[in-house]
Order: structure tokens, then C-alpha cells, then sequence
């Protein structure tokens, strides 16, 4: 369901043709929200039929331009201020830690090593983000950059955490 409102935050900034949306998508929402070039074209076509926007001008090779209508508007910020923030159950990396005892103490140091070497990964691919983006001073760009900050936040908790982890793993 979210997808719906990253394409209509996306749209309140500026109309745009399903290919500069998927564009604009993949330079600030990937890290946080993936989506395929199919479900970004499928969203589209029911944000279209639902009302919440409108295709204007349609160019060569039928590529058409989305804009926000008003109920489109009033959609999203009714589901920016009064929908509650849905919170994830699920976590893969904790359902593991949880069940690491069914594994040598070696393994299980192992498992947080990795954990330390793909989360400082990502880390990295998102100090380039920051220092690659050219931020501006637009409303996508300042709560893009806030969205940014949150991730390098998360990710090195999730380093500190996962250091501190492999030390707790008992000898065997």
C-alpha cells in the first residue's frame, strides 16, 4: 500500500511520466521503499482510475504525463498525518539470532561478522548517497536528506549491536 503514497509524494513535488517517476524512485526511495518498473506502471494506472491523479499530455511512444489532483492531495496527507505508522514484526536478521544456539559458538560469531561486513556495506553505500546527492533546499530534498539520516543512524546501531553481539556468543 505504500508504494500508492511514495508515487503520490512523489507526483504533489512535480507531474511526471511513469519513466521520470521510476528515475526520480530509484535516486531517493530505493533504499527505503524498492519497487519494480511493473508495480510503479501498475500503481500509476490505479491512482489514475481511483482519481487521486490525472494523465495529462500523452507524447511519443505513449508516454504520458501523471499530475496530483486535489483528492490525490488530500489522500496523502491524510495518510501522512492520520493513518498510525505501521510497524514491522517481522525481522529475518532477529528470527536467526533467536535460534543461533542450534549452531556452534564459532558459527554463530561468524553469523554476527557477516552481519558487521553487510550492515558497514550499506552503511557505505549510503554515505555515498549523501555525499554524491545534490540536496537543495526543496521539500524533497530537506526530508529526503532527514529519511537519509535515519538510515545511517539505524545502520550503525546495527553494527554497534552486532560488535557487541559476537562478544556475548560463550566459548564452547
Amino acid at each position: 500500500m505504500s508504494l500508492r503514497y511514495a508515487m503520490l509524494g512523489l507526483l504533489a513535488d512535480e507531474p511526471a511520466s511513469g519513466y521520470d517517476l521510476l528515475r526520480r524512485f530509484n535516486d531517493s526511495l530505493a533504499n527505503v521503499w524498492p519497487a519494480t518498473q511493473s508495480q510503479v506502471y501498475g500503481e500509476l494506472a490505479k491512482l489514475a482510475d481511483s482519481g487521486l491523479t490525472t494523465v495529462g499530455e500523452e507524447g511519443p511512444r505513449g508516454r504520458k504525463e501523471y499530475a496530483i489532483t486535489d483528492e490525490g492531495r488530500a489522500e496523502l496527507r491524510r495518510w501522512l498525518l492520520e493513518v498510525p505508522v505501521q510497524r514491522s514484526r517481522r525481522n529475518d536478521i532477529l528470527l536467526r539470532v533467536f535460534f543461533l544456539g542450534t549452531v556452534s559458538p564459532d558459527e554463530a560469531r561468524g553469523f554476527f561478522e557477516r552481519a558487521v561486513r553487510n550492515v558497514t556495506a550499506y552503511e557505505d553505500e549510503l554515505r555515498a548517497v549523501e555525499k554524491e546527492t545534490e540536496w537543495g533546499d526543496g521539500p524533497l530534498a530537506v526530508y529526503g536528506r532527514i529519511a537519509l539520516e535515519w538510515g545511517l543512524r539505524f545502520t550503525a546501531m546495527h553494527r554497534e549491536w552486532a560488535e557487541w553481539a559476537r562478544t556475548i556468543v560463550p566459548e564452547e
